[in-house]
């Protein structure tokens, strides 16, 4: 398999553009297969979030910067795929809202100290 950034031209913006588009191929490959074989929200989501997750790993193994919001996605996803699999009997919602609002809340409180 060739190394993408070895391409004749493959500018790290190319290289970054370039595994975008697979993400995205792969997001609607999977969404398509899913919907099809009817696999449920859980296997779905768990499957959206090893796509998102891969994409930054992708992009590090190419020396590209991660980005964070995506990883925050994909872990949210992965976490919602497994929250639907092992059928926990809250909802998942408003304990991401509460955990990000504390989040933001101690954030706020750090900076105005610092």
């Amino acid at each position: 398999m060739t190394h993408i950034a070895h391409a004749p031209g493959a500018t790290p913006a190319v290289v970054a553009q370039k595994l975008d588009a697979a993400a995205w191929g792969l997001f609607f490959v999977w969404d398509g297969i899913a919907l099809l074989a009817d696999v449920g929200w859980g296997l779905g989501l768990l499957g959206v979030g090893v796509i998102t997750l891969g994409a930054q790993l992708a992009r590090k193994s190419f020396g590209l910067a991660i980005e964070g919001f995506w990883i925050v996605v994909g872990l949210l996803f992965t976490l919602a795929g497994v929250w639907e699999l092992v059928g926990v009997q809250f909802s998942l919602a408003p304990t991401v809202l509460i955990v990000a609002g504390i989040a933001l809340l101690v954030g706020a409180v750090r900076k105005v100290n610092a």
